[in-house]
């Protein structure tokens, strides 16, 4: 249950998780946990957690997420719209303010993904083909590389990565 939005306000609206065919929101654990942190109550798996108890558990699910949750949150409060990045490699590909990330059919040139975001911790070593690899799927969506470094205070810091031709 949702305190004082339904499921598809909080999608349709808000660009949040997926509706199911059932009607229920599937959320992924940066979505559930940001919406925690706006204090937006619901139930994870029939049970009711605070904030920090979440954040452990999607930490155990996922090694990565101590540095890819800082990295949402700061898009998402800038205002962005955050969507999984999966199929490009990445965490996150990221619409400017504004854009429905759901629309069908064709879409202007600003609709379409502005980033595609991967998160990294501080003192990450990234080889130079992850490094072009990344770039060149990101260029493939007309989309710009960031690498969003998360510091040890959780403070996020971009860095965006473009190829040149000589």
């Amino acid at each position: 249950m949702f305190d004082g939005e339904s499921a598809e306000e909080i999608h349709s609206e808000k660009y949040y998780g997926k509706i199911l065919e059932d009607g229920t929101l599937q959320l992924s654990p940066c979505e559930a946990l940001h919406l925690m942190e706006r204090d937006v109550d619901f139930e994870v798996n029939g049970e009711f957690l605070g904030f920090e108890d979440a954040f452990e558990r999607f930490c155990e699910v996922d090694d990565e997420f101590s540095y890819k949750y800082p990295a949402y949150s700061d898009l998402r409060e800038r205002g962005y719209i955050v969507k999984s990045g999966f199929k490009f490699g990445a965490h996150f590909r990221v619409y400017p303010r504004g854009v429905n990330p759901y629309k069908d059919g064709d879409k202007k040139e600003n609709e379409h993904t502005k980033y595609v975001v991967h998160a990294v911790p501080e003192n990450h070593n990234l080889s130079f083909q992850e490094m072009s690899r990344a770039v060149r799927l990101a260029g493939n969506i007309r989309a710009d590389m960031l690498w969003a470094v998360n510091d040890t205070e959780d403070q996020v810091t971009y860095y965006q990565v473009d190829f040149k031709r000589l």
